[in-house]
């Protein structure tokens, strides 16, 4: 994927515009040795190019979910947590919507990079269970895997298109979204789903408990390395994982964490709407048979 640059997004003024977003040159040290973490913030002008789906949250909006991710972390003993970038999801079903958070010191507020539609756990099915809250950690000890891109025999991609990165929470507690409801093992992940017939239907629940995101963020989050933190550590220590690209940009601000949250919106607000009439005509018999 070629980023092209654009300016540095505000608070970030003393970064040097980029015309091309390159790892070593972001992380390249001043004159002091010191990398300047505000560069972090440089990702919002290419998530606002590269990700095709996305969501405008007005200012009051972004510091209500920076206040929601900041109580998530307290609640699991990661409240000092910085430095690196953090994925927030908000399974409510009149939002269904993932953001990108950074923030450079412990002191600071988070601020948003980017945010976009997903679709979440819907209940009512066997087998399908509301996706489950908290903070989930994407370690290679539950090790991505990449997209065959193979049709089901409802002609669904589940995984979406040909060499989309499956990112595997591992197992977790899932409320179970059938019968008489309950606890049970679910396996979590978060990928792309079939780019035709149901990214379209981003942004209601329709999942059988996995996060679904559009194509366009599932590469943009591979590519830089978003949650890539761990598997970094692994190929400085000289293994080589076959599930990372090689024109891949990791940067210095990689992180590690997934965060479920319910705002518990009672209507829609206007920044996150559902999919329309023609997206839902669309939707296909067994949908959600897809994960």
């Amino acid at each position: 994927m070629a980023a092209q640059g654009h300016p540095a997004a505000s608070g970030t003024p003393h970064s040097p515009v980029l015309t091309a977003i390159d790892a070593a040159t972001v992380a390249a040290p001043d004159a002091a040795g010191v990398v300047d973490p505000r560069r972090a913030f440089l990702l919002r002008e290419v998530f606002a190019q590269d990700v095709t789906r996305r969501l405008k949250l007005p200012a009051a909006e972004q510091r209500a979910y920076a206040e929601r991710l900041q109580a998530a972390l307290d609640a699991n003993e990661l409240g000092d947590l910085s430095g690196e970038y953090v994925v927030l999801v908000d399974r409510n079903p009149n939002v269904q919507a993932i953001f990108i958070y950074f923030r450079a010191v412990p002191a600071d507020n988070w601020q948003m990079i980017g945010a976009s539609p997903v679709s979440t756990g819907r209940p009512g099915e066997y087998d399908h269970f509301i996706t489950p809250l908290g903070v989930f950690e994407h370690t290679p000890d539950n090790m991505d895997f990449r997209s065959e891109g193979t049709q089901n025999e409802n002609r669904i991609r589940g995984y979406g298109r040909r060499d989309m990165r499956i990112f595997d929470l591992g197992w977790a507690q899932g409320e179970r979204g059938w019968g008489k409801g309950g606890m049970s093992q679910m396996r979590f992940q978060m990928h792309a789903t079939d780019p035709d017939r149901l990214e379209p239907l981003l942004g209601i629940r329709h999942s059988k408990g996995c996060v679904r995101i559009p194509a366009s963020l599932n590469t943009f989050l591979d590519h830089y390395g978003i949650l890539d933190a761990e598997y970094a550590q692994l190929v400085d220590s000289g293994k080589s994982l076959w599930v990372l690209k090689s024109d891949r940009q990791i940067l210095p601000w990689a992180g590690r964490y997934i965060v479920v949250v319910d705002s518990q919106r009672k209507s829609r607000p206007a920044w996150s709407p559902a999919p329309g009439a023609a997206a839902r005509a669309k939707m296909p018999a067994h949908a959600d048979t897809a994960d």
